[in-house]
């Protein structure tokens, strides 16, 4: 009779983890939209490195400001949000021209420190973190402490500010992170 009480029983014990799964937080988010590959944009937050060649009281390290810009010494404001570094040469170059400061600015950009990150949920250590570039999901929650027992490790919630915008997804393992991305490793239900 126990022998035939288990045969009996085994189907509808091995479905139950199949449909737990079903129910899983965060498996009926959209998928997170891959970032199109190109250059770093800048965002408030970043620091950069602005290296005026030969003009040593125009270098130095800068911020960008709640508003996207950069206070330069002497050439004021210069909008830096939404700009590749590539694009914030151009633009310092071209503002320290058109206030007569030099005929030939030689201008050169670099990201010294990027906005951080921020992981919450099943992770050990939740909270803000540096970005470092090639981060993935996996590599954040890394960063956070590791996954905890209840996490489910093979996907998380992943919000993304661009232009405005917030957009939340859900991402792999293996998704790349942005500076700025709120990662949320969510929590088992069995």
């Amino acid at each position: 009779m126990p022998g035939r009480l288990l045969t009996i029983l085994a189907p509808p014990l091995l479905a139950i983890p199949f449909l737990l799964t079903g129910c899983a937080p965060g498996r009926d988010l959209p998928a997170l939209t891959p970032e199109a590959a190109g250059d770093y944009r800048l965002g408030p937050g970043d620091m950069v490195r602005v290296i005026t060649y030969g003009e040593d009281p125009l270098t130095g390290e800068f911020r960008v400001n709640d508003q996207g810009a950069i206070a330069l010494p002497l050439a004021g404001a210069i909008i830096a949000a939404g700009r590749t570094p590539r694009e914030l040469e151009d633009a310092v170059a071209a503002a320290l021209k058109k206030g007569d400061m030099l005929r030939k600015a030689s201008v050169s950009v670099e990201v010294t420190t990027y906005r951080p990150i921020y992981v919450l949920g099943e992770v050990n250590k939740p909270g803000q973190y540096p970005y470092q570039p090639g981060m993935t999901v996996v590599s954040a929650a890394a960063v956070a402490g590791g996954f905890t027992y209840r996490a489910i490790e093979s996907y998380a919630s992943v919000v993304r500010t661009a232009g405005g915008d917030s957009v939340e997804g859900k991402a792999s393992r293996q998704a790349l992170v942005r500076p700025g991305d709120v990662i949320t490793v969510f929590e088992r239900r069995f």
